[in-house]
Parts: structure tokens; sequence; C-alpha cells
């Protein structure tokens, strides 16, 4: 077993906040109190990568007059937009971060989550080798367009039901080390970890997390719906020092208006048993 400990005192892991992924306006309909701490967007929802800025200003607007922030944004490339194969377009790529990197910092948004299944996607007959490269390439072409503008990056491993490429946290962990960037930095996703059968224990190996994810292995649904136990993963970041951002990231049954507030109140039961 490795362990990279980055401990932190009883007081700073108190300040963990959870969040759901919702956009400013499914906020507004919701019922308080919600129990939760911040919002996660969508990038190519909420930040209009494709649209003139006059279009973003209203997104832009609504968030502002959100209580509750947006501190980070999931789906960070459109399936259609490539970093993987023979038709990676560099100058698209580039245009494309410096639009969302840009719009980010107008809204004080500071994390994006590199999961696009579609856009590192290894197309039949590429090498793996490869494509792995290309992915660390793209790392490496975002960072400092990201850091210029106070946004860090955090690679997400997605299970292989849904993707071909960067699958577990070791690999995860791999591609963050081989980038070498201080704006990329690491996710752990519990649920991409369940669906993949990985170890609790492997988050004890792969080095400081910035972020993380879950989400009931079934049916992705919200904690508490089918029981699902966290705890372990939850123990092995806590034992890492973890002590910043949750977000659920899952499918409802009929919404996050009737279902949020029980699902936050069932991680929040999970945590305090792991002692945060």
């Amino acid at each position: 077993m490795c362990v990279c400990p980055t401990a932190e005192s009883a007081a700073k892991l108190s300040l963990m906040q959870i969040g759901l992924c919702l956009d400013p306006a499914t906020l507004a309909t919701l019922p308080a109190p919600h129990g939760f701490d911040f919002i996660e967007g969508h990038v190519q929802d909420f930040l209009l990568p494709f649209a003139n800025d006059d279009a973003f200003a209203g997104h832009a607007a609504a968030l502002r007059a959100s209580p509750l922030a947006m501190p980070a944004a999931n789906c960070l490339l459109p399936a259609r937009l490539k970093i993987v194969g023979p038709a990676v377009d560099t100058a698209a790529l580039t245009q494309y971060a410096e639009t969302i990197f840009r719009r980010a910092r107008q809204v004080g948004m500071t994390i994006m989550v590199v999961g696009s299944a579609g856009a590192r996607m290894i197309p039949e007959g590429w090498s793996a080798v490869r494509a792995f490269e290309q992915y660390v390439e793209t790392l490496r072409l975002f960072a400092p367009l990201a850091q210029a503008q106070g946004v860090t990056l955090v690679v997400e491993p997605l299970n292989r039901g849904e993707c071909n490429l960067v699958n577990t946290i070791i690999e995860g962990a791999e591609a963050v080390a081989r980038a070498n960037h201080p704006s990329v930095k690491m996710l752990v996703d519990i649920f991409h970890m369940l669906r993949n059968g990985e170890s609790a224990d492997d988050i004890l190996c792969v080095g400081p997390v910035y972020h993380v994810h879950l989400a009931e292995d079934k049916d992705r649904a919200a904690p508490g719906v089918n029981g699902e136990d966290f705890r372990p993963f939850l123990r092995a970041l806590k034992k890492i020092g973890y002590h910043d951002r949750f977000t659920i990231e899952c499918f409802w049954k009929t919404g996050p208006a009737p279902e949020a507030a029980a699902a936050v109140a069932a991680l929040r039961a999970q945590l305090a048993a792991v002692g945060y």
C-alpha cells in the first residue's frame, strides 16, 4: 500500500463543501434549505464557447445573481473537437481554450474538469500509446492558457464502459505527472472507480487530489438511493488529507428539487462516519 500524505488540520478539514451539478436556473427552482454549498456547471452549456460574448453575458448575469457560486465546471470539450487520433486541430483547440478560460475568470470559476469521453476516445486502429501522448500534449497545451486566467484543470478518469483512454485513477495520475504543470491536477470520481471495480486504496497511491465527484454505482443514482457505501473511498481521501469539495454528479429519479436535500444529507452522514 502506498501513502502520499498531505495532512491538514481538523479545522481545515471542516471547511469541506458539497456541491451539485446544476445551472443557476435550476438552482432557483430548488426549495430551501437544500444543504449544499456550491454548484458545478457544464463548460459547453454554460460558458457557450462557440457563441459570442453577448450570448454569454446573460449566463454570467444569471450566475452573479445566484445565491451560490459556480467554482467548477465539467465536460471541458465537445465530442467533435478531438484531442486524440489523426484529426487533432491544435489551432481550434487553442481558440476554444482561450475563450472558455477567459469566460471562467469573468465569473470566478477556477476548476475545469477534463472528462469529455467523445473528444478523447481512441479511434479504431489508432495506437493507444500515441493516444495517451496526445492526451498529455493537450494538457500541456491548455495548462499555461488556464493558468493565465486562474483556472486549474483536473484530469477525470472515466470508466471503461464510457471511454477507452485514461480509465483508472492510476492512469490519471500518470497523465498529471507527465503534464508536469502546476495548473494540471487530479480528480477522483468515486462513481467511475466503483464502475471499474477499482480499490479505494488506489487513492493512497495517486498523490494530491484536487477535486472529487461521486454517485452510486447502480443507475448512477444520488447518495442514499441504493445504500452505496462510499466510506472506504472517503476514508482514503481523508487519509491523504483531502479537505476540499465533493460534487454529486448523478442521475436524478425525478429531479433535484425533490431529491437534492436527501442526497446531501446522506453524503454528509457518510462523511461524518469516517471523521470528516
